[in-house]
């Protein structure tokens, strides 16, 4: 059974493929779901708290200087980096904000997994995703209002409170239960990113569901879009990294964490503060994402054999 779902977990890019052209024909089952959208984030994010370590934390304390690096860059490159994409492609302003908030999104938790298939530093992985996911609350709403109020309105109030309710309360309640049953958890461990990867799944399709009318005219320019952007995460991940002289393994790290974005987060709440089209550039990111980041693990992994 751990042998399934660790397949399952690991092919996530395959299974949004196939759900998505299921949820691109039948809308309706999905779209009935929509309601309950929120109730299945905080799934995903409890899934993730079930599986951190108090040992993910002491890392975080014993190199505050190269998560701190980390972060910034993450809250940096990324959010900026979507910002002049979208000048420069002249995007509609709601893919525009959609572009923004994708790049405004923490790390995906997804890079941990991607980060142990390439042989990267998983602790500085884990590290990161974590302070990147805590800062979430503050810096994701601030960034999107300084970022896109001047093309769409944006909730700063309302997107802080989503996030709290989604995000931090969840994954507080999973590291908790890790902590209180943590030999019962660790017997079903494998249950809990298979869980997650579900609900990033299944909130995919929503977004392709009720995108179907805008998705022959907007999926050229939302690809290029997002391709650019993981692209130049990824880059400059690397390149910096390269540049303050860390290892192969950090900068591995970097690169995947800095292009891979929590979209599914981002897809969220597009949907729960704008609408349907702000959040196809997030569901596209979530694809996008896992593939160029898989295939880059592929090739990183093979040069250490």
């Amino acid at each position: 059974m751990t042998k399934i779902l660790t397949i399952y977990t690991k092919y996530m890019a395959v299974w949004v493929a196939i759900l998505g052209a299921i949820a691109y024909f039948y809308p309706k089952p999905f779209i009935a779901l929509k309601g309950g959208m929120d109730i299945f984030f905080a799934m995903t994010m409890l899934g993730i708290g079930c599986v951190l370590n108090i040992e993910d934390f002491r890392n975080i304390v014993r190199q505050p200087y190269i998560v701190g690096i980390g972060s910034l860059m993450q809250f940096t490159l990324m959010p900026l980096g979507a910002f002049f994409v979208a000048k420069a492609l002249k995007l509609p302003p709601e893919i525009t904000l959609g572009l923004i908030l994708t790049g405004a999104a923490p790390g995906a938790m997804a890079s941990n997994v991607i980060s142990y298939v390439a042989k990267a530093d998983v602790a500085y992985s884990v590290s990161l995703t974590t302070v990147s996911t805590l800062l979430t609350p503050i810096i994701t709403p601030t960034l999107t209002y300084v970022l896109a109020h001047s093309i769409l309105k944006v909730d700063f109030l309302g997107m802080f409170f989503s996030i709290i309710k989604m995000v931090i309360a969840p994954l507080i309640l999973g590291l908790f239960l890790k902590y209180r049953f943590s030999k019962t958890i660790e017997r079903i461990e494998p249950v809990f990113p298979a869980i997650s990867v579900t609900f990033i799944i299944f909130i995919c399709s929503l977004v392709i569901a009720l995108n179907r009318e805008f998705l022959v005219m907007l999926t050229v320019a939302v690809i290029a879009a997002v391709v650019l952007l993981n692209m130049w995460g990824m880059s400059s991940g690397y390149a910096i990294a390269k540049l303050l002289k860390m290892n192969v393994k950090r900068r591995r790290t970097l690169s995947i964490e800095i292009g891979m974005q929590n979209a599914g987060l981002g897809t969220v709440l597009a949907l729960k503060h704008f609408n349907a089209r702000v959040a196809m550039p997030a569901a596209c990111f979530v694809f996008i994402c896992i593939f160029t980041a898989a295939v880059m693990a592929e090739i990183w992994a093979k040069d250490c054999k």
